[in-house]
């Protein structure tokens, strides 16, 4: 498939000569599928902005391969350090606070005082990251506003040959975004993912309160309209009509006409891996509207509500 490249050594290496040359690329992470950009060159971050369609005071996550160059750009303190041991590489991003002398980007972080930052799971992005001199900005490979990426296609569908270089690293795993939590002044969960705010209290030995009214964005996912497939969606629907698809969740759904199950089984984290494949699905057959039942919400589930409710906009 045209400009989908397979993960052997020689791709990778190309990638890699991309990246040094301040060029943009579609990568693959357990989360969903970015772009990614040279994090240390305001070239690259203008470029990933720039495709993105991205609001400038939205900022980016830097994707790190260890620690080994975060101390450079970052303040470690003790709450990063027990959660980065339970939890990292894994779906999970912090907020730090970052040093003056950081050679990230201002343009990356939105020049606040603060950066994200995460390190990713999947083997193929963590093989690129080990080779570079560099973190990665890694944004979510779509349009601003739009859903998330969840395989090579998907980029490709959504930038056509504006991305010459998208890095398979198979369907996601996880299906949405990474949890994002504070760690610079009040720890404060930013947004909701795989990892919630129990496991992440248990670790930590406080409360952690879920920031819902945003005053000033941190970090991504804080914008009000986000992952949507761009056609009205009505939330905690008990039925259908004719003219929308109907996502729907569990047994209890069976011959409905028009509807698509986001797990048969009710599996919370079936849904999640579904959810941005089924939104893409439903667009490009043609659909003008989209009802969807009530989503448990618990574990996962408190993330793809929080992803709903911000599509529904």
């Amino acid at each position: 498939m045209k400009n989908i490249y397979k993960n052997t050594n020689e791709n990778l290496n190309k990638a890699k000569r991309i990246l040094q040359k301040n060029n943009i690329i579609a990568v693959p992470t357990e989360t969903v599928y970015g772009l990614a950009g040279n994090a240390y060159s305001d070239i690259s971050i203008k470029k990933v902005y720039n495709l993105k369609k991205r609001p400038r005071k939205n900022p980016l996550i830097i994707h790190y391969y260890n620690l080994k160059l975060l101390k450079n750009d970052a303040y470690l303190n003790k709450d990063f350090f027990k959660l980065y041991k339970k939890f990292s590489p894994g779906p999970i991003t912090y907020i730090l606070k970052k040093k003056a002398d950081s050679k990230i980007s201002t343009f990356a972080n939105s020049n606040l005082s603060t950066i994200a930052v995460r390190f990713p799971k999947h083997k193929v992005i963590r093989e690129l990251l080990k080779s570079l001199k560099f973190p990665l900005a890694i944004p979510s490979a779509n349009k601003s506003s739009a859903i998330s990426p969840v395989n090579s296609h998907d980029v490709l569908d959504e930038f056509s040959d504006k991305i010459k270089f998208i890095l398979n690293g198979g369907p996601s795993k996880i299906g949405i975004e990474s949890t994002v939590i504070n760690l610079h002044g009040k720890i404060q969960l930013l947004r909701p993912g795989l990892i919630d705010r129990n496991q992440i209290s248990k670790i930590l030995h406080r409360k952690i309160n879920f920031v819902k009214n945003i005053r000033k964005i941190r970090s991504p996912g804080q914008l009000g309209k986000h992952y949507s497939p761009g056609i009205p969606i009505q939330l905690n629907s008990k039925k259908t009509d004719d003219k929308a698809a109907f996502i729907v969740f569990g047994k209890k759904y069976k011959n409905i006409k028009n509807s698509f199950n986001l797990s048969e089984s009710g599996n919370l984290n079936e849904a999640a891996k579904k959810l941005y494949k089924t939104f893409r699905k439903i667009k490009n057959l043609g659909y003008k509207k989209i009802n969807i039942v009530k989503i448990p919400n618990i574990k996962i589930g408190i993330a793809i509500n929080d992803r709903l409710k911000k599509a529904a906009k």
